[in-house]
């Protein structure tokens, strides 16, 4: 009986696998914050007022891969003492938005759907 409350008590949750469902919303999100151009940092900051508490070193690499396939833009302000390198979504960044905040609302729906089943 002991065993059964210790089972009963425990928190059943997988950091891995939260934090996997947050790195494909991550993605989407960071889009639809750089309508307007915004530095690694500031982005980082609003994310995580946003509730998408990140890392500079897990943010980097999506606007890297995000800038290398032509869906943002970057310039770089040398004006400061320490430079900053601000992204911007491009037309094809537009176009990535979208269809990924299309993607996202399928892939909601269908959860929201099969979790209704559940109940």
């Amino acid at each position: 009986m002991k065993v059964v409350v210790e089972v009963a008590r425990m928190e059943v949750r997988d950091p891995k696998s939260e934090a996997e469902l947050r790195r494909g919303v991550l993605q989407l999100v960071a889009l639809a914050l750089l309508e307007e151009p915004r530095y690694g940092y500031e982005l980082v900051r609003m994310l995580g007022e946003a509730g998408f508490e990140t890392e500079e070193g897990t943010l980097y690499p999506i606007l890297r891969r995000f800038e290398e396939q032509g869906a943002l833009e970057s310039t770089w302000d040398t004006s400061r003492a320490r430079p900053r390198k601000y992204y911007r979504l491009s037309e094809d960044g537009r176009r990535v938005r979208r269809d990924l905040s299309d993607a996202w609302r399928k892939v909601r729906d269908a959860t929201d759907a099969a979790l209704m089943d559940m109940k």
